[in-house]
């Protein structure tokens, strides 16, 4: 348990400048060293976690400067994976028109989605967030959390049919290796003594909120979850079990971010529906904290979360993607419902997503997210000043 309730935190990602998103094309294009790009990417996540800490925050991340986006990155971290762009992707898909018309509706740019692909027989070629993890602890006393693609959401991307087959005749069978690399990283960072490691599956609630069978959402390209719902979405937290087995109580505390879409500024093309649906399945997840989006009316209501007994709640109250500011208020007003249906200790507070999905399109700017997290921080002092009121 937290020494002080109300914990603040971030989801991972933050907006990455100029210099980063220069870095990083200057190295895909073989033109920078990977020592020159980690010297800017150090210096920006450097400047990340200060303004964090400017905020209050009390769990920083390095808001994932090293990063494309939030699964593209092992690319470069395993062996035997390609990256694909849209055109290369299009090649493997059946259904292009189909796959095309789901980009365009759901507002996806193009130059943001890269997929990474199992060519062969994966294994972990370097860590995939250990040596971040190593270099933003000498720069804070504060908590640190560490944030991983969960092992579905890997595994949904990396298996493509037509060039994943011979290594991994089926996705399930790639699931077992994701696994395997996923269990080595977490192994690695509890023996570090990170603090808290987050995975990240966007796709859970994409199973639910759409209809049975139906493939929409762009957050997995390989679109390969063909099986009933139900069963896909066992298969799933069946996976995060497997990698957590044995983890737990060791000193880090072990979260799932469920996200309901980052991708776009348009709520009509985003995740709707209440966590009510997942939660016969979440309540079996062998996990610490369920990190929820309530930010916005998309997300249902907030008595779902009284369901989930078993873990502590990562509760979202501001909206990386729009530009206006939450008030304080506001957001105590929405806690204090959370309250009547769960005890304060089992709260954490932080915004429903990361502010910089994709590196090349940020949802917001550096300003208007330092700005709500100086809110959701004032928020939680007044959280505590309340609960100190009431004993």
């Amino acid at each position: 348990m937290e020494s002080t309730l109300f914990p603040t935190s971030v989801i991972g990602s933050w907006p990455r400048s100029v210099e980063v998103q220069k870095a990083m094309r200057e190295k895909r294009a073989g033109r920078m060293t990977d020592e020159a790009f980690q010297t800017v990417a150090d210096q920006a996540a450097i400047e990340c976690l200060r303004l964090q800490e400017a905020a209050g925050v009390d769990i920083v991340s390095d808001g994932e400067q090293r990063r494309d986006n939030y699964i593209s990155f092992v690319a470069e971290h395993l062996h035997n994976v390609k990256m694909l762009t849209v055109s290369e992707l299009l090649e493997y898909i059946d259904d292009k028109a189909s796959f095309e018309e789901i980009l365009g509706t759901l507002d996806v740019p193009a130059f943001s989605l890269s997929n990474p692909a199992a060519a062969g027989k994966i294994s972990r070629k370097k860590p995939l967030a250990l040596n971040d993890f190593r270099f933003l602890k000498k720069h804070t006393d504060r908590k640190i959390k560490v944030t991983l693609p969960g092992p579905y959401l890997l595994t949904r991307s990396m298996w493509v049919e037509g060039l994943s087959e011979e290594a991994y005749p089926t996705k399930e069978d790639l699931a077992i290796d994701i696994v395997g690399v996923l269990r080595e990283e977490l192994e690695d960072l509890i023996a570090e003594g990170v603090d808290f490691v987050q995975f990240d599956e966007p796709v859970l609630t994409e199973l639910v909120f759409t209809q049975k069978n139906a493939n929409r959402t762009f957050m997995c390209g390989a679109l390969t979850a063909k099986a009933d719902a139900e069963v896909e979405i066992e298969f799933a937290l069946g996976l995060m079990n497997q990698v957590i087995e044995g983890m737990r109580g060791r000193g880090t505390k072990l979260g799932v971010h469920i996200c309901r879409g980052n991708w776009s500024r348009e709520d009509d093309i985003l995740l709707r529906g209440p966590y009510f649906p997942l939660i016969p399945y979440l309540s079996r997840v062998d996990i610490d904290q369920l990190v929820l989006e309530y930010a916005t009316p998309r997300a249902g209501e907030i008595e779902a979360i009284k369901e989930f007994t078993h873990a502590e709640i990562g509760f979202g109250v501001v909206n990386p993607r729009t530009e206006e500011i939450e008030t304080a208020e506001e957001i105590v007003e929405k806690v204090n419902h959370l309250l009547k249906l769960i005890p304060a200790n089992q709260i954490y507070l932080n915004p429903d997503c990361g502010f910089g999905t994709f590196a090349q399109r940020p949802m917001n700017s550096e300003e208007i997210a330092s700005q709500k997290l100086k809110v959701m921080s004032k928020a939680a002092n007044l959280l505590r000043e309340q609960i100190k009121q009431q004993v």
